[in-house]
């Protein structure tokens, strides 16, 4: 038995509620591996379900907690592909605020030569929510125009370097002027928006005389809408996250949402075929049992050949909440990981 570290929730609800607390874990199962974690990574999917507000979230007590990296210091009877000092990455559905963790031996990947157990622990959610979102539901091609919201996020980061290899023409949107210098500059996106009144004017500006093939949409409301719009025929917006109901407090503000939720962007789907566009949404949580699939986009990511995730902020367990405040108010840039080990 291993005495571990958790971060767990008595129920959804309020973030205030998560509790750092010790917990015995038992040997792994015969297909699992044991991890020391050395770091973990945020989401905006934690929050979410921290707050109640997500479909996916565990009933009663739950540990938050969604992608991690970290050691491998047991193996189960019938693992044969993993030993004891692996260095490993990994996702779960939830459970991976934790200073180890039990885990089916499918779930784990190698550390790439040269990765920081930080840059691990960012990579394999926002990978595999970028590439599956452009490639396999916006059919990425060369040539086309892709706007991509959040854009110094951990997915906008990947999303736009997965562009860069398919020769798409990239527009990345962000809340703060602060944030566009690092978009222009150090990820080469091709245009950078700031998202204000202005935004339906300034992306036609950006556009110009291109069409707009593929917009990744994680915003939500009126910038939904506006994108819509401007999106060309046989146009495609993926639906991954609507970050303008991410609330900065420990608790949901149920007025505020009613409201948004009221003011909601409405697409009529009889009209779909006369606008020749199309609207899709997923959530990966829901691609996790199947794992032959998440395996097939994995080989396609990894084939790719991107460079590490951008980490911006590193935090040491002992502070996890005052990372979560951090990332609630949308002010970092890269991904924020809480180191363990």
């Amino acid at each position: 038995m291993i005495e571990r570290q958790v971060y767990r929730m008595p129920k959804a609800g309020s973030i205030n509620d998560l509790v750092l607390q010790r917990e015995e874990l038992g040997p792994p199962g015969a297909r699992e591996v044991c991890v020391e974690v050395q770091a973990l990574g945020l989401n905006f999917a934690d929050i979410f379900a921290m707050q109640g507000l997500y479909s996916a979230t565990p009933e009663g007590s739950f540990i938050p907690g969604l992608e991690f990296s970290g050691v491998v210091i047991a193996v189960g009877a019938e693992v044969e592909e993993w030993k004891v000092g692996d260095k490993v990455m990994g996702a779960t559905r939830f459970g991976g605020y934790v200073s180890h963790i039990n885990i089916h031996h499918r779930y784990v990947l190698p550390l790439p030569e040269g990765w920081t157990f930080e840059e691990g622990a960012g990579y394999l959610v926002q990978g595999l929510t970028a590439y599956y979102a452009l490639t396999k539901l916006g059919d990425l091609q060369e040539g086309m125009t892709v706007l991509i919201h959040s854009a110094a996020g951990g997915v906008g980061i990947l999303a736009n370097r997965i562009c860069k290899k398919y020769g798409a023409y990239t527009i990345g949107t962000v809340g703060q002027a602060s944030k566009a210098d690092f978009l222009r500059y150090e990820e080469a996106y091709d245009e950078v928006i700031v998202r204000d009144a202005q935004f339906y004017e300034k992306l036609k500006a950006a556009l110009g005389p291109l069409p707009l093939n593929l917009i990744m949409e994680c915003i939500g409301g009126k910038i939904l809408k506006q994108g819509w719009k401007a999106m060309a025929p046989m146009g495609r917006m993926v639906v991954y996250g609507n970050a303008s109901f991410t609330s900065h407090g420990s608790k949901p503000n149920y007025l505020r949402l009613y409201w948004k939720y009221f003011k909601r962007p409405q697409i009529d789907p009889l009209r779909l075929p006369t606008q020749n566009k199309s609207l899709m949404g997923f959530n990966l949580i829901y691609l996790y049992e199947q794992t032959d699939l998440m395996h097939h986009l994995l080989n396609g990511l990894q084939a790719l050949q991107l460079k590490p995730q951008h980490v911006g902020h590193v935090f040491p367990f002992e502070a996890m909440h005052e990372a979560i405040r951090l990332f609630q108010k949308g002010e970092t840039v890269g991904k924020v990981v809480v180191k363990v080990g």
